[in-house]
């Protein structure tokens, strides 16, 4: 049998610093000139800083564009960041916005490759090659985390089985049946996985998992252990924004000591949330990203809101990429919320309270229950159970001084 393949794309994944500035610098000028001819949205806020293309000429210049954030993709919506005509655009891809606007990214069949080439990469990271079987569990859709994976699956050579999420035991059935070796979706349903497989007096020696490429939602080194114990594998995280692509802008080695991004396609900054001022490596602050390669959505200089540090420590695996850490935390505003749970007569209720932001305060009531109705049901595909969700005002959870207090048990159990 031909040995595993240790890398997809070796040539930019093991690049000297030195060719991939000059690769990212020849990339950035050509991508600047095209939004300033395609994206009159973005030229204008060039042009509020005295800015025209010729004014970068590397990347050390990118410092000097103006920053796009997820309100001018709102303001944008929808065409207004499209740098090519509709009719060269093979799709669209949408995040799970909870207010008004969703914010709606669009693809040519180049920016899909590219895309897929992230992802392929990822998956080999994580010992995958085309004798593999990839369970695919992420949503499919308008998320970009079933299409993302299963794309990079076929890249690569995998068998892939496109389960999408919920339905937890056939998961475990097709797991099973089929020999699956590479399991793609959330830390959460990877977990419950792993809860429901031992629930069936099963154990990890009676699936053929050897790893996992798990995203698209916050999870600790605490949990990625016990993922490991219960599925018996070896657990990999990967990052990604619609707005960018989607899953696999970077991804995590053998190593587990960060992410690598694939810096031939994407500029990562680190800026001080308040200022907007560049940040020294090493120093933590929040993630910027420009996109190098996209043609029908570029983003220059977009503030992901996610706060993670930057580091070129040389790595075992051999890729010369940088790293950015798992993301600590956001510079904006995250929802609050508190679980609450309580027994009428011999059922246990499950209720979740979740404050909505100021901005969504002014919204219709039919909104909220959209809104209620979406996240009950992704709970329910994730977890297995019915939660009650309930939509409070701004502020109305209390406050602590220590840790918040996320649940509260009102049962009397004895």
């Amino acid at each position: 049998m031909e040995s595993p393949k240790v890398y997809w794309d070796k040539e930019h994944e093991c690049m000297s610093r030195e060719e991939m500035k000059k690769l990212q610098s020849e990339k950035l000028v050509k991508q600047v000139q095209n939004v300033w001819d395609n994206v009159p949205y973005y030229r204008r806020k060039m042009e509020v800083r005295g800015l025209k293309p010729s004014d970068i000429q590397s990347i050390d210049d990118l410092h000097k564009l103006p920053f796009l954030s997820k309100a001018d993709l709102r303001d944008a919506y929808p065409y207004g960041l499209l740098a090519r005509p509709l009719d060269e655009c093979v799709r669209i891809q949408s995040t799970s916005g909870t207010t008004g606007k969703r914010v709606v990214a669009f693809y040519t069949q180049n920016d899909v490759d590219m895309w897929e080439d992230c992802t392929a990469r990822a998956i080999v990271a994580a010992g995958g090659n085309k004798d593999d079987v990839c369970q695919v569990a992420y949503g499919y859709g308008l998320f970009t985390g079933g299409a993302g994976l299963h794309g990079g699956s076929h890249k690569v050579g995998c068998l892939t089985l496109p389960m999408s999420s919920g339905n937890t035991e056939r998961q475990i059935q097709f797991m099973r049946d089929l020999e699956a070796t590479i399991l793609c979706c959330t830390p959460s349903y990877a977990a419950y996985i792993g809860e429901t497989l031992h629930e069936m007096g099963l154990s990890p020696d009676d699936i053929k998992l050897k790893a996992g490429i798990f995203g698209a939602e916050p999870w600790t080194e605490e949990m990625r252990r016990e993922i490991e114990k219960s599925l018996g594998i070896k657990a990999y995280d990967i990052y990604g924004l619609t707005e960018l692509s989607g899953p696999g802008v970077s991804f995590e080695c053998s190593e587990q000591t960060g992410m690598h991004i694939n810096e031939d396609h994407f500029i990562a900054e680190i800026i001080d949330p308040n200022t907007g001022e560049v940040l020294p490596e090493g120093t933590k602050g929040e993630l910027v990203f420009t996109s190098l390669d996209k043609e029908a959505f570029p983003l220059l200089r977009y503030r992901t809101r996610d706060i993670c540090v930057l580091s070129r420590k040389k790595c075992s695996c051999g890729r010369t990429l940088v790293k950015m850490a798992k993301p600590m935390g956001r510079s904006d505003t995250m929802p609050n919320y508190q679980i609450v749970v309580d027994r009428v007569g011999t059922t246990d209720t499950f209720d979740i309270l979740v404050e909505i932001s100021d901005d969504m305060f002014s919204d219709t009531v039919k909104t909220y229950e959209e809104l209620q109705k979406k996240i009950t049901g992704e709970l329910k595909s994730v977890l297995g159970i019915r939660a009650r969700v309930k939509l409070v005002e701004p502020k109305s959870i209390p406050r602590s001084e220590g840790k918040a207090v996320r649940v509260i048990d009102k049962r009397k159990l004895v």
